[in-house]
């Protein structure tokens, strides 16, 4: 591999004339310039960044922590990040922590070794209030670079915020399901003590109260841990319960659409016999059968968020930190449907050829949150 002193040998100038044409550090003469870039190509030269680094005390490189690479939700969000870091002239490492506390505090000592000028964190564990969550905030103030915290927040008010107001999606979901005349509604939830998913059951838990439909909600509830295999299983344990609910509202996609296969083997027909509702909208979501109702997190603007509150703080443009919360959406598709009473309610006895068992599809809508 050629160094700076090859370079500087072919050329026939010195190795401080090399390194100000590499950095762009001082004036170089047009022809000078034009003689080593030459050279750096013919020899293959790469600069050491690690050194520039040190000069610069910049990498422009940023780093992410995910829990999850296989979730879909959070392959599209590394993309949106990825796409803006690029456009901004920053590379990105990416670290996938598996929802292990200890691989997280690995891979954040790895990027501190590596110098990176800003970190993007989606948390593991249970975050805010949490020994996890403590213990992470920790770590990042030792770790002393620009953070910013995507969809689970912990206690640290160093760093920056974006988030989905999760809570709100809950509602929007299930006041949904109940404008459909469903009563029984159960939850699929996420891990224990995982932030977005028990704001999402306490959104739950918050529309069901409002209309009184189940005094105690928590006989419905079920826990699916975030992934297609826990969403199936927790789908099959309802289906063999004594009474079934008409209408499900999962935490997430990735358990929805796992629901909707044990839903399916089971023999039970969605959404003529059973409402189902996701949340993340990620895109696989329009492609089940049938397309999966879900409340949308804004991911475009998520990521972009993340990446611009970040620079802003690497640039010394800003150093108090910023929370920022975005509002979900429904988009209304055909996994929900409205509950067979009121089906069999809104037909005339004379009508002839009409079928109460048979819904009449919802149109596909977005329906923007309203603060409840």
């Amino acid at each position: 591999m050629a160094t700076i002193k090859d370079v500087a040998l072919k050329a026939g100038v010195s190795v401080t004339t090399v390194s100000h044409v590499v950095n762009d550090t001082r004036h170089v003469s047009p022809k000078v310039r034009e003689r080593v870039e030459l050279v750096i190509r013919e020899l293959g030269y790469v600069p050491n960044a690690m050194a520039r680094s040190l000069k610069s005390n910049t990498t422009s490189t940023l780093g992410m922590l995910i829990p999850n690479s296989s979730n879909p939700y959070f392959a599209e969000i590394v993309r949106i990040v990825e796409d803006r870091c690029f456009g901004a002239g920053y590379t990105l490492v990416l670290c996938n922590t598996d929802d292990e506390p200890r691989r997280q505090s690995v891979y954040l000592q790895v990027l501190a070794e590596r110098r990176i000028d800003g970190l993007v964190v989606v948390s593991t564990g249970a975050g805010s209030g949490s020994d996890d969550g403590d213990s992470l905030a920790k770590q990042l103030h030792g770790l002393r670079v620009p953070t910013v915290l995507v969809d689970r927040e912990i206690d640290d008010p160093a760093c920056d915020l974006v988030e989905t107001a999760h809570m709100q999606g809950g509602l929007l979901a299930v006041r949904h399901l109940l404008s459909l005349g469903h009563k029984r509604i159960a939850c699929i939830g996420g891990p224990a003590g995982v932030m977005p998913s028990e704001q999402r059951i306490e959104g739950w838990r918050m529309a069901l109260a409002e209309t009184g439909a189940t005094p105690n909600a928590d006989v419905l509830l079920w826990r699916g841990g975030f992934t297609s295999q826990g969403g199936y299983e927790a789908m099959h344990a309802i289906l063999r319960t004594e009474q079934k609910p008409s209408a499900v509202f999962v935490c997430n996609d990735l358990m929805a659409i796992g629901a909707l296969r044990a839903a399916h083997e089971s023999g039970v027909r969605v959404p003529d016999e059973l409402s189902i509702v996701g949340f993340d909208d990620i895109e696989l979501s329009a492609y089940t059968s049938p397309p999966l109702t879900t409340v949308a997190q804004p991911k475009e603007r998520i990521g972009a968020l993340a990446v611009d509150m970040l620079l802003e703080r690497v640039g010394g443009k800003r150093r108090d930190a910023r929370k920022v919360v975005l509002q979900p959406e429904l988009r209304v598709r055909a996994s929900t449907a409205r509950h067979a009473s009121f089906r069999e309610a809104t037909v005339p006895s004379g009508d002839i050829g009409s079928s109460p068992s048979t819904p009449s599809a919802p149109p596909t809508t977005t329906r923007k949150s309203r603060t409840p």
